[in-house]
């Protein structure tokens, strides 16, 4: 059985070989300020990132703070985000978040974990995304990505993500989780697939007890 030390070793093997992989990675969301990460964030629930970038490139112009998109008139929100799907309960979500912003931090995102998740329709895995790339504090933002290939190679046996970024931050050094989980998203975007993985293509398949098994 793999010990917690192997296993940190075998992660830290696992950054190298997949930062050589893809030596450009970084966040698919594009943003330019903590509220635009947060809003992103909101919007890419069953989303593709694609769209969501389509979306935020006027919308972050033309409502630049948090009374912006907390003010705009509801109808006005949706028909704004309609196209990433599910967009009542976005606007909602999206407005809710931004008013508590305005109520309880000044208009301005919070840098703390335990302050994000106060926050209305803001979970663990949000507010650890926004955390490592607005803000470069660690954190290991648990996506379907990252719960996937944790489970596949063998670093976490949990469905729960909460669970799964248990498992994870005791084997990725602080240093790299923010990385650790952009490496993992494109990989999995790009090789280690739901339905079709492409073992015979994987660069980590040497440290993959999973190679050819879905």
């Amino acid at each position: 059985m793999e010990s917690i030390a192997e296993r940190k070793k075998r992660v830290t093997r696992i950054v190298r070989t997949l930062r050589k992989t893809y030596p450009d990675v970084r966040l698919a969301l594009d943003y330019t300020t903590p509220l635009d990460l947060l809003i992103s964030l909101i919007l890419a629930a069953q989303c593709t990132d694609v769209r969501v970038n389509q979306v935020m490139a006027g919308l972050r112009v033309k409502y630049p703070t948090a009374r912006d998109w907390a003010g705009l008139d509801r109808s006005v929100l949706e028909e704004e985000i309609r196209s990433t799907g599910f967009y009542r309960n976005k606007a909602r979500a999206v407005q809710s978040c931004t008013q508590a912003i305005i109520d309880r931090f000044e208009g301005k995102v919070p840098e703390s974990l335990d302050d994000l998740v106060s926050l209305p329709g803001v979970g663990r895995k949000t507010a650890n995304i926004l955390r490592g790339n607005a803000f470069g504090q660690p954190g290991i933002g648990v996506d379907t990505h990252v719960g996937r290939l944790a489970r596949r190679l063998g670093l976490s046996g949990e469905e729960d993500p909460d669970k799964v970024e248990a498992d994870l931050t005791a084997v990725v050094t602080k240093r790299d989780q923010i990385q650790f989980c952009q490496l993992i998203q494109m990989h999995g975007r790009e090789v280690c697939k739901a339905r079709k993985p492409k073992c015979d293509e994987c660069a980590i398949g040497s440290d993959c007890p999973r190679v050819g098994v879905v």
